[in-house]
């Protein structure tokens, strides 16, 4: 698979609790496996549904962050996870592990469980809970 081309939007799913500090700071650095991999981890939204399902199946406290890349600079990789998906990441400016702000945030909505299928009007175009 090539590698895609720069999209206007990328998305971050976010708990409540990251999601309240970075409008409490304006910036986090995500969580665990963001620290621990040095970037903040992120979807196109083709994406955003697979990860939901393969990552945060017993969640129900999560929100869609719509991000501007043209925010994240050069910061904003996208890199292999496997022989057919890139995914976005922001390593910060220099991939010097800097926290997303929130100037870059468009949008959030809540993401909520409807008959086992993740959805928000970001994912679905339907109207949704806002955060």
């Amino acid at each position: 698979m090539a590698k895609p081309a720069p999209q206007a939007f990328v998305y971050r799913i976010s708990t409540a609790d990251e999601w309240a500090q970075l409008q409490r700071t304006g910036g986090t650095l995500g969580g665990d496996v963001d620290s621990s991999t040095g970037c903040i981890h992120l979807s196109d939204l083709s994406q955003v549904k697979m990860t939901l399902k393969n990552f945060f199946l017993a969640r129900n406290d999560l929100y869609l962050l719509q991000v501007d890349t043209s925010k994240l600079a050069d910061g904003l990789i996208y890199e292999t996870a496997d022989d057919s998906n890139y995914f976005p990441h922001f390593y910060g400016p220099d991939g010097s592990f800097a926290p997303l702000q929130l100037d870059a945030v468009i949008k959030a909505e809540k993401i909520v469980l409807v008959n086992n299928d993740f959805t928000c009007g970001l994912l679905d175009g339907a109207a949704c809970v806002k955060g």
